[in-house]
């Protein structure tokens, strides 16, 4: 019974996780979009396609991160078998090539051929004697 329960409650937290993948997927890309049509004229087609198109993937990329945390959860709570953990590896491997093509056209250069300034990553620290 215990584990019946456990089963059922993890199903709704998959079901969370894929519910809010989804809508992050059509609110981030309705936002964009919305945001495109307020602000085209101010800032010309070409850079309010640049923008949207910026704003859409990085909507595709946080709701892909939803959909497989629900799909990590589901494959090592509620259904561990040897086939489902096949298909989460082949799922993240698609995931992985989504998102690393994604970053690629969101940034315009492989992450290894990025400047430091273009990732909004701080410095290191210089360590002094």
């Amino acid at each position: 019974m215990a584990g019946e329960d456990f089963d059922e409650l993890m199903e709704l937290v998959v079901h969370g996780f894929e519910v809010l993948g989804v809508l992050v997927l059509i609110v981030g890309s309705a936002a964009a979009f919305l945001r495109a049509a307020l602000l085209h004229r101010s800032a010309g087609w070409m850079r309010t396609y640049e923008d949207t198109r910026r704003n859409v993937g990085r909507a595709i990329l946080l709701g892909l991160e939803f959909l497989i945390i629900a799909d990590i959860v589901l494959t090592i709570t509620v259904d561990p078998t040897l086939e489902s953990a096949l298909a989460l590896g082949l799922l993240v491997l698609v995931r992985t090539f989504l998102s690393f093509s994604l970053e690629i056209e969101l940034d315009g250069a492989l992450p290894w051929r990025r400047s430091r300034n273009s990732r909004d990553v701080p410095e290191p620290p210089v360590l002094r004697d």
